[in-house]
């Protein structure tokens, strides 16, 4: 029966739905949000000094509701100060509703905005064919690396575009989070896919170190809400689970075994807390601020 379970990500509209119930069961934009108004001013403070023009890269910057909280931080720090603001994002439906959110959104006359519809690794291969590199003062990679195939090389070749003053913002889970136990304990036991890897912060600290690269990282606190995953025929918990085991369908196609020893784990304290009669998964997050 385990031959049936196939990776969520051969199919896309499942994706993009399990994962729009993750972000409506759990505080993971709550938490990039309370980094935004409290870290991200002083990371920012210097990006801009005597330039007439502040560039801004955002790789997978998906429907755009961070990349603009970010874009307000640096208005508020630079008043008037033209910004250049480049989106590279592989999914069209993802930048389609980035493009409708800025139609909407007011104060923007001062920001730029182009969209390239294509991966990291594309991008880095283009701008590398064109031999011309960019400088940038403002790069931020929010929960995309796990879709990266060479991470350390990726970071290597953004760090070399970073200005005088620029900084690079990495979002993604934590060491400490229930995502690296169950990544390390349940992994080999799941449908594999190339395009996404199992990293978290620990795994990139590491990277960095090795690499030479100076960086600083903060953890923040976010947990999602797995109540539903125990109701059975709940279509919200059916969502969840494969958005937890990067299964599609993971409640009717995986093996019972599998399913009920995952189950059990998820409510330990190493995974979840147990609150008010919910079950809330550790999503914690790390922020990792990289120098030029």
């Amino acid at each position: 029966m385990a031959s049936s379970m196939r990776s969520l990500f051969s199919d896309h509209s499942r994706y993009v739905e399990s994962f729009r119930r993750f972000l409506d069961n759990s505080t993971e934009h709550q938490c990039m949000q309370e980094f935004m108004d409290k870290e991200l001013p002083g990371i920012i403070a210097r990006i801009g000094d005597a330039k007439s023009e502040i560039k801004i890269l955002s790789i997978g910057g998906g429907a755009g509701e961070i990349d603009l909280q970010i874009l307000s931080k640096v208005q508020v720090q630079y008043p008037g100060v033209h910004i250049n603001n480049e989106v590279v994002e592989p999914s069209a439906e993802q930048i389609t509703k980035y493009k409708e959110l800025v139609a909407k959104t007011s104060n923007l006359e001062n920001i730029k905005f182009a969209w390239h519809k294509e991966t990291s690794s594309e991008y880095q291969n283009r701008i590398m064919e064109k031999k011309e590199l960019q400088k940038w003062d403002f790069i931020h990679m929010i929960q995309m690396l796990y879709y990266v195939e060479d991470i350390p090389a990726t970071l290597k070749f953004f760090h070399s575009l970073l200005a005088n003053n620029a900084k690079i913002l990495i979002i993604l889970v934590s060491g400490t989070s229930g995502w690296d136990k169950l990544w390390k304990k349940y992994g080999s036991r799941l449908p594999r896919d190339d395009l996404c890897q199992y990293v978290t912060s620990s795994h990139l600290t590491q990277m960095l170190d090795n690499l030479g690269i100076k960086y600083e990282c903060y953890d923040l606190l976010s947990t999602m809400d797995i109540t539903d995953c125990f109701i059975d025929g709940n279509e919200n918990g059916d969502l969840l689970w494969d958005f937890l085991t990067e299964t599609c369908n993971f409640n009717t196609t995986a093996p019972p075994d599998l399913k009920a020893e995952i189950m059990k784990d998820l409510q330990e304290p190493e995974f979840s807390v147990k609150k008010e009669g919910k079950v809330l998964f550790n999503n914690s997050l790390s922020f990792i601020v990289v120098e030029a």
